[in-house]
Protein backbone atom coordinates (compact mmCIF):
# COMPACT_ATOMS: atom_id res chain seq x y z
CA UNK A 1 0.00 0.00 0.00
CA UNK A 2 1.27 3.06 -1.43
CA UNK A 3 1.61 5.99 1.80
CA UNK A 4 -1.19 8.75 1.28
CA UNK A 5 -0.10 11.87 -0.16
CA UNK A 6 -1.24 15.67 0.14
CA UNK A 7 -3.12 17.09 -2.04
CA UNK A 8 -1.79 20.66 -2.90
CA UNK A 9 -5.39 22.45 -2.49
CA UNK A 10 -5.89 21.22 0.84
CA UNK A 11 -2.25 22.42 1.73
CA UNK A 12 -3.32 25.49 0.12
CA UNK A 13 -6.12 26.18 2.08
CA UNK A 14 -4.25 24.93 5.16
CA UNK A 15 -1.14 27.80 4.12
CA UNK A 16 -3.91 30.57 3.91
CA UNK A 17 -5.90 29.62 6.96
CA UNK A 18 -2.45 30.14 8.67
CA UNK A 19 -1.79 33.09 6.92
CA UNK A 20 -5.45 34.93 7.46
CA UNK A 21 -4.85 34.13 10.90
CA UNK A 22 -1.37 36.01 11.28
CA UNK A 23 -2.87 38.94 9.01
CA UNK A 24 -5.54 39.27 11.65
CA UNK A 25 -3.44 39.33 14.75
CA UNK A 26 -0.91 41.73 13.24
CA UNK A 27 -3.91 43.79 12.05
CA UNK A 28 -5.28 43.44 15.58
CA UNK A 29 -1.51 44.77 16.96
CA UNK A 30 -1.77 41.05 19.44
CA UNK A 31 0.35 42.64 22.11
CA UNK A 32 2.36 38.71 22.58
CA UNK A 33 3.25 38.52 18.99
CA UNK A 34 3.94 42.74 18.74
CA UNK A 35 6.20 42.07 22.04
CA UNK A 36 7.72 38.71 20.08
CA UNK A 37 8.74 40.70 17.53
CA UNK A 38 10.42 43.19 18.83
CA UNK A 39 12.44 41.10 20.64
CA UNK A 40 13.77 39.34 18.31
CA UNK A 41 14.07 42.04 15.73
CA UNK A 42 16.47 43.79 18.52
CA UNK A 43 18.83 41.39 19.32
CA UNK A 44 19.24 40.89 15.39
CA UNK A 45 19.33 44.25 15.21
CA UNK A 46 22.52 44.56 18.05
CA UNK A 47 24.31 41.79 15.94
CA UNK A 48 23.93 43.43 12.79
CA UNK A 49 25.24 46.82 14.22
CA UNK A 50 27.88 44.93 15.80
CA UNK A 51 29.33 42.72 13.17
CA UNK A 52 29.96 45.08 9.92
CA UNK A 53 31.21 41.60 8.33
CA UNK A 54 28.13 39.78 8.36
CA UNK A 55 25.94 43.48 7.59
CA UNK A 56 27.61 43.62 4.34
CA UNK A 57 26.96 39.94 3.54
CA UNK A 58 23.47 40.15 4.04
CA UNK A 59 23.01 43.42 1.84
CA UNK A 60 24.82 41.47 -0.90
CA UNK A 61 22.49 38.31 -0.50
CA UNK A 62 19.44 40.62 -0.05
CA UNK A 63 19.73 43.23 -2.45
CA UNK A 64 21.60 41.06 -5.17
CA UNK A 65 21.54 37.00 -4.89
CA UNK A 66 17.72 37.15 -3.36
CA UNK A 67 16.41 39.84 -4.55
CA UNK A 68 12.86 40.12 -5.71
CA UNK A 69 14.42 41.32 -9.70
CA UNK A 70 16.35 38.32 -9.22
CA UNK A 71 13.77 35.77 -8.39
CA UNK A 72 11.79 37.62 -11.50
CA UNK A 73 14.71 37.09 -13.91
CA UNK A 74 14.95 33.13 -12.70
CA UNK A 75 11.53 32.93 -13.46
CA UNK A 76 11.30 34.74 -16.74
CA UNK A 77 14.32 32.56 -18.14
CA UNK A 78 12.06 29.45 -17.24
CA UNK A 79 9.22 30.91 -18.84
CA UNK A 80 11.39 31.71 -22.06
CA UNK A 81 12.25 28.29 -21.77
CA UNK A 82 9.01 27.08 -21.55
CA UNK A 83 7.88 29.34 -24.62
CA UNK A 84 10.96 27.74 -26.84
CA UNK A 85 9.31 24.47 -26.42
CA UNK A 86 5.79 25.26 -26.85
CA UNK A 87 3.92 24.98 -23.55
CA UNK A 88 1.89 27.83 -23.61
CA UNK A 89 -0.56 27.24 -20.80
CA UNK A 90 2.86 26.43 -18.47
CA UNK A 91 4.27 30.07 -19.47
CA UNK A 92 0.99 31.00 -18.84
CA UNK A 93 0.07 29.94 -15.49
CA UNK A 94 4.15 30.58 -14.21
CA UNK A 95 3.74 34.14 -14.99
CA UNK A 96 0.24 34.53 -13.79
CA UNK A 97 0.73 33.27 -10.63
CA UNK A 98 3.84 35.33 -10.03
CA UNK A 99 2.00 38.26 -10.90
CA UNK A 100 -0.73 37.24 -8.49
CA UNK A 101 1.62 37.28 -6.03
CA UNK A 102 3.37 40.63 -6.83
CA UNK A 103 -0.57 42.07 -6.70
CA UNK A 104 -1.33 40.00 -3.07
CA UNK A 105 1.57 41.68 -1.87
CA UNK A 106 1.25 44.93 -2.54
CA UNK A 107 -2.89 44.88 -1.82
CA UNK A 108 -2.26 43.20 1.70
CA UNK A 109 0.85 46.03 2.19
CA UNK A 110 -1.76 48.32 1.72
CA UNK A 111 -4.61 47.38 3.56
CA UNK A 112 -2.51 46.92 6.66
CA UNK A 113 -0.30 49.67 6.48
CA UNK A 114 2.36 47.99 8.79
CA UNK A 115 5.39 50.21 9.79
CA UNK A 116 8.22 48.93 9.58
CA UNK A 117 11.31 48.79 12.29
CA UNK A 118 12.56 52.47 13.70
CA UNK A 119 16.18 51.98 14.52
CA UNK A 120 18.24 55.01 15.87
CA UNK A 121 21.44 53.56 13.79
CA UNK A 122 19.85 51.20 10.77
CA UNK A 123 22.03 49.49 8.78
CA UNK A 124 19.82 49.34 6.03
CA UNK A 125 16.22 50.70 4.34
CA UNK A 126 13.71 49.88 2.79
CA UNK A 127 10.27 50.98 1.15
CA UNK A 128 6.96 50.59 1.55
CA UNK A 129 4.91 48.73 4.40
CA UNK A 130 5.94 46.00 6.17
CA UNK A 131 3.29 43.25 6.08
CA UNK A 132 4.12 40.82 4.07
CA UNK A 133 7.95 40.95 3.27
CA UNK A 134 8.05 40.82 -0.27
CA UNK A 135 11.67 39.22 -0.58
CA UNK A 136 10.29 36.07 1.49
CA UNK A 137 7.21 35.58 -0.70
CA UNK A 138 8.59 36.69 -4.09
CA UNK A 139 11.41 34.07 -3.44
CA UNK A 140 8.94 31.31 -2.22
CA UNK A 141 6.99 32.02 -5.43
CA UNK A 142 9.45 31.89 -7.18
CA UNK A 143 11.52 29.04 -6.03
CA UNK A 144 8.24 26.97 -5.81
CA UNK A 145 7.19 27.29 -9.29
CA UNK A 146 11.06 26.81 -10.68
CA UNK A 147 11.15 23.31 -8.72
CA UNK A 148 6.92 22.54 -9.99
CA UNK A 149 7.85 22.89 -13.70
CA UNK A 150 11.32 20.80 -12.96
CA UNK A 151 9.06 18.31 -11.38
CA UNK A 152 6.66 17.94 -13.99
CA UNK A 153 9.29 17.64 -16.84
CA UNK A 154 11.28 14.67 -15.21
CA UNK A 155 14.41 15.92 -13.88
CA UNK A 156 16.62 13.87 -12.14
CA UNK A 157 16.47 13.07 -8.37
CA UNK A 158 20.02 14.10 -7.80
CA UNK A 159 19.52 17.24 -9.73
CA UNK A 160 15.68 18.01 -8.04
CA UNK A 161 17.49 17.32 -4.51
CA UNK A 162 19.88 19.73 -5.11
CA UNK A 163 17.33 22.39 -6.72
CA UNK A 164 15.45 21.91 -3.42
CA UNK A 165 18.53 22.64 -1.00
CA UNK A 166 18.94 25.40 -3.00
CA UNK A 167 15.58 26.95 -2.84
CA UNK A 168 15.08 26.15 0.66
CA UNK A 169 18.41 28.12 1.87
CA UNK A 170 17.42 30.57 -0.87
CA UNK A 171 13.83 31.23 0.90
CA UNK A 172 15.03 30.78 4.51
CA UNK A 173 18.04 32.76 4.44
CA UNK A 174 15.96 36.00 2.33
CA UNK A 175 14.12 35.86 5.28
CA UNK A 176 16.91 35.99 7.24
CA UNK A 177 18.51 38.59 5.96
CA UNK A 178 15.41 40.83 5.96
CA UNK A 179 15.38 40.40 9.97
CA UNK A 180 19.28 40.97 10.52
CA UNK A 181 18.92 44.22 8.60
CA UNK A 182 16.30 45.25 10.48
CA UNK A 183 13.79 46.21 7.78
CA UNK A 184 11.04 43.39 8.85
CA UNK A 185 9.63 42.37 11.61
CA UNK A 186 9.50 38.85 12.40
CA UNK A 187 6.12 38.04 11.17
CA UNK A 188 6.59 39.80 7.99
CA UNK A 189 8.88 37.52 6.70
CA UNK A 190 6.51 34.12 8.01
CA UNK A 191 3.48 36.53 6.44
CA UNK A 192 5.31 36.25 3.33
CA UNK A 193 6.38 32.17 3.49
CA UNK A 194 2.83 31.70 4.02
CA UNK A 195 1.06 33.67 1.35
CA UNK A 196 3.90 32.57 -0.89
CA UNK A 197 3.57 29.08 -0.51
CA UNK A 198 -0.38 29.12 -0.56
CA UNK A 199 0.15 30.50 -4.04
CA UNK A 200 2.30 28.60 -5.50
CA UNK A 201 0.00 25.24 -4.22
CA UNK A 202 -3.06 26.94 -5.42
CA UNK A 203 -1.55 26.91 -8.58
CA UNK A 204 -0.17 23.73 -8.71
CA UNK A 205 -3.73 22.48 -7.86
CA UNK A 206 -5.69 24.47 -10.28
CA UNK A 207 -3.07 23.45 -13.31
CA UNK A 208 -4.55 20.25 -14.47
CA UNK A 209 -8.47 21.70 -14.34
CA UNK A 210 -7.03 24.16 -16.79
CA UNK A 211 -4.96 21.91 -18.80
CA UNK A 212 -7.98 19.25 -19.03
CA UNK A 213 -10.05 22.27 -20.01
CA UNK A 214 -7.25 22.83 -22.75
CA UNK A 215 -7.21 19.40 -24.03
CA UNK A 216 -11.05 19.43 -24.21
CA UNK A 217 -11.48 22.43 -26.25
CA UNK A 218 -8.50 21.51 -28.77
CA UNK A 219 -9.67 17.86 -28.84
CA UNK A 220 -11.37 17.47 -32.57
CA UNK A 221 -14.96 17.03 -33.12
CA UNK A 222 -15.14 13.01 -33.49
CA UNK A 223 -13.10 13.00 -29.89
CA UNK A 224 -9.84 11.50 -31.08
CA UNK A 225 -6.44 13.39 -29.67
CA UNK A 226 -4.92 15.32 -32.23
CA UNK A 227 -1.00 14.07 -32.37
Amino acid sequence: MQPPTLHPARIAAALLTLFLALLALVAAHWGPLESADRDIAAALHRSAVAHHSWTRTSRVLTDWVWDPLTMRALLAVVAGWLLWRREWLLTVWIVGAAAVGTALQQGVKAAVDRPRPHWSHPVDSAHYTAFPSGHALTATVACGLVLWVMTLHGVGAKWLRLATAVAVVSVLGVGFTRLYLGVHWPSDVLGGWLLGAALVCGAIAAYPYAAHRKDERTAPPDGRVRS
